[in-house]
């Protein structure tokens, strides 16, 4: 089995922040997606509510994944559609590479899908000799450059207009230097009508299925899931397990919370409903993944990441993901909904992302079904250190930092040092390139004294 690099994050994001105009255009696009969110959240006088009952929906659905996969299975099924059960990545494109390959397909239409892409499902069937175009705009942009998505709703937030431009000349032939958006919009647009005039089989994501009715939801701003299993005989459905709410009424409170928190609308412009396939002569393929997530279901610590809806609220209002970019996370899920996800699959890989967080709290706060991010983050820095993942330059250093603060008087010695050695030290002393810290920061003008002794002259008062 192929062995895969160990992901480190401040080396990964050090390209991203050195290209100081891409760092701040990146930081200010993702604020703006924030404060829309925010905008929208204060419309809606019950966000609150919505809030705690989406996330206790999602504790009820959990609780109980077992029995609402099978209603859910049962309810499908009746209403015509074929469900698959995947335990894994592999199997779960074994699965669709059977299905296209029972239909004799060549070129497949496929709209954003999260789980395909943690499951590599595109580099699979290309490698088996299937076309498979991404038919969001975004994914369609990253898929031309051969790069991934860097944010799970934004795909190609990191890339400019202007290598839009270059990018749709090289393989659509726009012309050259062109990047005026709505030129490059209704080129692709015209590009992608042909793919779906020639596209054989369908494939879409879910956002929510429901246990009650056997149906699920797609939710799109363009359209390309509606026209992708339209035409098509057969529609694919790729579906993590936690997908799941139990009853249609609940579906609303989703639908409610998922646009606003994603990118500050007030709902999707398609909100798509399947129930079965849609005439006598279509397929309906569900394929039920799991991938890990039952696993994450038994740890009382990271349960409730499994609540995750996708919107990518956590990522937008991140300031170590706005300025550090989304391919610096090397993970399907990036920011910090990502940063606690990737270590329950391989803490080893991943263990620099829970140290991409400041704490700071804001995605627990933006969060739409209150998964406790920051703390969670948190809790995995433990988990590493008990695994002795942690780097032994860090772990001396943090043995050391609990010998200082455990002893009173260690600790005014060295308050009392470095307020003197700031005083005195040239700017060149600290800021080098030794010291990597000071890259981007400035260090505070020492007072004049510690509040340990201006407390101890002024108690008294």
């Amino acid at each position: 089995m192929k062995t895969l690099p160990i992901v480190d994050h401040p080396t990964k994001a050090r390209p991203f922040v050195a290209d100081t105009e891409r760092f701040h255009w990146h930081d200010q696009a993702l604020w703006f997606v924030r404060s829309k969110r925010d905008k929208q959240a204060a419309s809606v006088p019950e966000w609150e509510y919505l809030r705690s009952l989406a996330s206790q929906i999602k504790t009820e659905t959990i609780a109980n994944l077992g029995d609402y996969l099978t209603e859910f299975e049962r309810n499908a099924t009746a209403l015509g559609a074929t469900v698959h059960w995947a335990a894994d990545a592999a199997e779960h494109n074994q699965i669709v590479l059977k299905i296209l390959r029972d239909h004799e397909t060549l070129r497949i239409v496929k709209s954003k899908s999260m789980l395909t892409e943690e499951c590599g499902l595109n580099h699979f069937l290309e490698d088996n000799g299937i076309e498979v175009v991404d038919t969001d705009l975004g994914e369609r942009i990253v898929q031309l450059r051969e790069e991934t998505p860097s944010h799970i709703v934004l795909p190609a937030i990191h890339i400019r207009k202007e290598e839009v431009g270059d990018t749709f000349h090289e393989h659509l032939g726009t012309d050259a230097g062109a990047s005026d958006p709505q030129y490059l919009t209704e080129a692709a647009r015209q590009h992608l009508r042909d793919k779906f005039l020639a596209g054989e089989v369908g494939i879409t994501g879910v956002n929510f299925a429901i246990a009650e009715t056997g149906g699920f939801v797609v939710c799109t701003n363009e359209g390309n899931a509606d026209l992708g299993v339209s035409l098509p005989r057969v529609h694919i459905a790729c579906m993590g397990i936690e997908k799941l709410v139990p009853r249609f009424q609940d579906l609303s409170v989703f639908i409610r919370l998922l646009a606003r928190s994603a990118t500050g609308q007030p709902i999707t412009t398609y909100t798509s409903h399947f129930h079965g396939p849609r005439d006598p002569n279509s397929e309906l393929h569900i394929v039920l993944v799991d991938n890990g997530r039952s696993r994450l279901r038994n740890s009382n610590e990271f349960r409730e990441a499994l609540h995750c809806i996708r919107c990518g609220a956590c990522m937008n209002t991140c300031p170590v993901y706005r300025r550090s970019g989304g391919h610096s996370y090397s993970a399907t899920v990036p920011g910090p909904i990502g940063s606690v996800l990737s270590p329950t699959r391989d803490s080893s890989r991943y263990k620099s992302l829970p140290y991409a967080c400041s704490l700071c709290g804001s995605c627990s706060d933006v969060c739409p079904v209150k998964i406790p991010l920051h703390h969670q983050l948190l809790a995995w820095r433990k988990e590493l250190v008990g695994e002795n993942l942690l780097p032994y330059s860090k772990r001396i250093s943090m043995k050391a930092a609990s010998l200082l603060f455990r002893s009173p008087r260690l600790f005014s010695m060295a308050g009392w040092m470095g307020r003197k050695s700031l005083k005195i030290l040239p700017h060149w002393a600290t800021h080098n390139r030794l010291n990597t810290w000071t890259i981007a920061r400035e260090l505070p003008e020492p007072p004049r004294e510690s509040f340990r002794h201006w407390y101890a002259e002024n108690r008294k008062r």
